[in-house]
């Protein structure tokens, strides 16, 4: 046991533990692919029902497209998706309306994987925005090491 001012650190092995986690998270292999679309809220989008289908379709198939032209094979699960919205705005709320945006491309990266976006716990959707010159949003797919 190490202390430093009166306090127990983790021990020597702990610490060599979780360096070769790190170390091994970084070695997962890694799919990154941008989609260029712009996504709103679903939950906010006052629009009729036939508007909001063609505008998921055209996301499903927007994220197809991205998928299919990044030429990667299907990923091992269990695999951690971060979806990163990023466009030229303040962002949008990241509890309600940040995953309700990326709605269908969860939904496409699912079909795609095999799984059901709602039941399989082999796949860990983690949803981020930043600001950035235009509109896209930047999929990458890792190979969760746990």
């Amino acid at each position: 046991m190490i202390t430093y001012l009166g306090m127990a650190l983790a021990a020597p092995a702990i610490v060599a533990a979780i360096g070769k986690a790190e170390a091994e998270r970084k070695r997962a292999p890694t799919i990154t692919f941008e989609i260029p679309i712009r996504t709103v809220s679903g939950m906010n989008a006052r629009e009729h029902w036939r508007k909001r289908a063609k505008r998921v379709a055209s996301e499903r198939g927007a994220t197809w497209k991205a998928i299919r032209n990044c030429g990667e094979p299907l990923p091992k699960l269990p695999v951690i998706v971060t979806l990163t919205r990023i466009g030229p705005t303040n962002g949008l709320d990241p509890f309600d309306n940040l995953p309700s945006s990326l709605k269908g491309c969860v939904d496409e990266i699912a079909s795609w994987l095999g799984v059901d976006d709602r039941k399989d716990d082999r796949v860990k959707y983690e949803c981020r925005q930043m600001r950035g010159p235009k509109w896209l949003v930047r999929v990458e797919i890792r190979e969760a090491t746990c």
